[in-house]
């Protein structure tokens, strides 16, 4: 394989953390890119032929900017932009305070549309590029108590689907990677937010509760194997759009995919009977 550039962002920790590990290993050049710079220079020292580490908050347009004219500066483009970056908050939809749930929305949503849009250009005058936006099993099955980080994930997946539709005729290709519970260190990144409801304490009081619970043994992925996983995946000659690491993601979304078949085949009827006489023979998507 040729040796390819990527741009990780939240590459200090987890799973991005684990990628640029993986991707160095194999040759390729990282930029590795975090709020805090410890853990990614630490890294860049390491490989100081292959690695830089950058300052990236990817809420804060400068940033974003200079972390791409650093990779083209060192490195002559991009050829891997993984949108990693991620915060989570959890408790009911009406519990959690809304300028958590607007900062959710611009790191894992806003700022990966940002950074892919500021790094499109490079890749469409080389006709070369991948973007891999990291998603989540909760990106397709939503649950009780996080229903705002599976909203941000949501909407990711739909800025992505629609991204591979609109690049690939020009040679550029989108995925996304989505993982279950995996050992990232999550447990202590992620805090409870607003005051909990008693009506909520069947449902997403009883994931607030398990918070303070959770210990690694109780996430089965492995980031390492993941990184592995996303690797072979991005520099397979035709890269799939959708790709679920981990048992419990592969589980929870064949449910979610059961349950929506099983809804879809039972409104069929209801679905065309909306329709104008006839208009279905004219319709153009």
């Amino acid at each position: 394989m040729s040796r390819k550039t990527w741009l990780i962002t939240g590459a200090s920790s987890g799973l991005g953390k684990a990628l640029a590990e993986h991707v160095l290993a194999q040759g390729g050049h990282v930029v590795a890119t975090a709020a805090s710079t410890r853990a990614t220079t630490e890294l860049a020292a390491r490989h100081p032929q292959t690695a830089l580490a950058v300052k990236l908050d990817v809420t804060e347009p400068a940033d974003r900017a200079a972390a791409v004219r650093a990779a083209e500066e060192r490195f002559g483009g991009i050829d891997v932009l993984v949108n990693n970056a991620a915060i989570d908050f959890v408790g009911a939809l009406e519990e959690q305070e809304e300028d958590d749930y607007r900062l959710l929305f611009e790191v894992n949503f806003f700022g990966a549309v940002a950074l892919t849009r500021a790094v499109l250009p490079g890749m469409r005058r080389r006709r070369n590029g991948l973007v891999v936006n990291i998603s989540s099993m909760d990106g397709l099955a939503s649950l009780p108590a996080n229903g705002y980080y599976s909203a941000g994930k949501f909407a990711l997946e739909g800025f992505t689907e629609a991204l591979w539709q609109e690049i690939e005729p020009i040679g550029l290709h989108a995925m996304i990677v989505q993982p279950g519970s995996f050992r990232t260190g999550i447990e202590n990144r992620t805090r409870a937010s607003g005051e909990a409801i008693e009506d909520y304490a069947a449902t997403a009081g009883a994931f607030r509760a398990m918070m303070g619970g959770l210990t690694p043994e109780i996430f089965p992925g492995d980031p390492e194997r993941a990184a592995e996983a996303i690797y072979e995946a991005a520099n397979a000659p035709e890269p799939r759009h959708w790709v679920v690491l981990g048992s419990d993601a592969q589980r929870r979304i064949g449910v979610k995919l059961d349950q929506l078949r099983a809804e879809f085949e039972a409104g069929a009827k209801l679905a065309f009977s909306t329709d104008f006489p006839g208009a279905a023979d004219n319709a153009v998507l």
